[in-house]
C-alpha cells in the first residue's frame, strides 16, 4: 500500500531560522508617527533669562555687601580720630620792595611768615610744595598780582605748630596799562593797598596706618593792609586783622572735614 502523505522537506545544513513577526500593536502604531519632542523655544529662553537674573541679583549683592562694609569702616575710622582741619595765620609781612622800573614791570620783595596749626592728635599732614600768590584787591575791580612766591614741602606732625616763611618775588609778567595805573596811583599817594595772599598745595592726611590720597588745599587770607617803603627800611603790614579760611576737601567716604 502505497503512503501519499507528504513530508516538508529537511532544512539545508546552515541555515538560519526566521524570527517570526506579529502584528504591530496599538502602541507601536502611535509611536512610530509621533514626533520627537523638543523642548519649546520659549522655555529655553525663559531658562537662559533667570540664570543672567540670578547672576545679576548675586553681583548686586556682593557690591552693595562690600560698600556697606566701606562705609562702615570709614565711620569707624572718622569717629576714632576725629579729624579736624589745619588752620593757618599770617604772623607778619614785611615789604623791602614795591615799586615800578618800567612803565608796566613792578618790582616787589616781601618777605612772608604764615604760623601753621595742626590742631589733631591723631592725624597728621604731609604738604607739597606750596605756591604763593600776593594780590592787591580793591573792591569793585579785579584782582592784580603783585607778587609769587612758595614754600618748600612739610610735614606737618601731630598737635604740632609749625612757622612757615617765604620770600616773595615780583610777578612773572607785567601788569596791563589800567592795573599798573591805579596801582601807581596809591603807590604815590603813599596809601596802604588791601593785600590777598593764596597759598595752594596739595596735602596727604595720616591718620594711623591710613593715608588719603592727595587733595587740592587752598588758604585764602585777606584783611591785610601793606604800604610800600619810603627809603631802604622794609614796611611792616598791618595783620592784626588778617583772617585765613582753609578750604580742604578731604574725604573718607562720605565725611569731609
Amino acid at each position: 500500500m502505497t503512503d501519499d502523505r507528504v513530508y516538508p522537506a529537511s532544512k539545508p545544513p546552515g541555515a538560519a531560522t526566521a524570527n517570526p513577526t506579529f502584528p504591530a500593536n496599538k502602541a507601536q502604531l502611535y509611536n512610530a508617527n509621533r514626533p520627537a519632542y523638543r523642548q519649546p523655544a520659549s522655555r529655553r529662553r525663559m531658562h537662559s533669562r533667570g540664570c543672567c537674573c540670578r547672576c545679576c541679583c548675586w553681583t548686586i549683592f556682593v557690591i552693595l555687601l562690600l560698600i556697606a562694609a566701606a562705609a562702615a569702616a570709614s565711620a569707624v575710622v572718622y569717629l576714632i580720630y576725629r579729624p579736624q582741619r589745619p588752620s593757618f595765620t599770617v604772623s607778619s609781612l614785611k615789604v623791602s620792595s614795591l615799586n615800578f622800573t618800567s612803565a608796566n614791570h613792578l618790582a616787589t620783595a616781601i618777605s612772608l611768615s604764615v604760623i601753621a596749626k595742626n590742631p589733631n592728635k591723631n592725624v597728621g599732614f604731609n604738604y607739597d610744595v606750596t605756591d604763593i600768590t600776593v594780590y592787591k584787591t580793591s573792591p569793585g575791580d579785579d584782582d592784580v598780582v603783585i607778587g609769587k612766591g612758595s614754600i618748600p614741602s612739610f610735614v606737618h606732625g601731630k598737635k604740632n605748630t609749625t612757622l612757615l616763611k617765604s620770600t616773595i618775588g615780583s610777578p612773572p609778567g607785567d601788569l596791563d596799562e589800567l592795573s599798573a595805573g591805579k596801582l601807581k596811583g596809591e603807590l604815590k599817594a603813599k596809601k596802604a593797598v588791601a593785600v590777598k595772599i593764596v597759598l595752594d598745595t596739595k596735602v596727604k592726611v595720616k591718620m594711623g596706618s591710613v593715608k588719603s590720597p592727595k587733595s587740592g588745599i587752598r588758604v585764602t587770607c585777606e584783611g591785610i593792609k601793606a604800604a610800600a617803603p619810603s627809603g631802604k627800611k622794609a614796611t611792616t603790614a598791618a595783620t592784626s586783622g588778617a583772617k585765613c579760611k582753609v578750604d580742604l576737601r578731604i574725604k573718607i567716604w562720605k565725611f569731609t572735614f
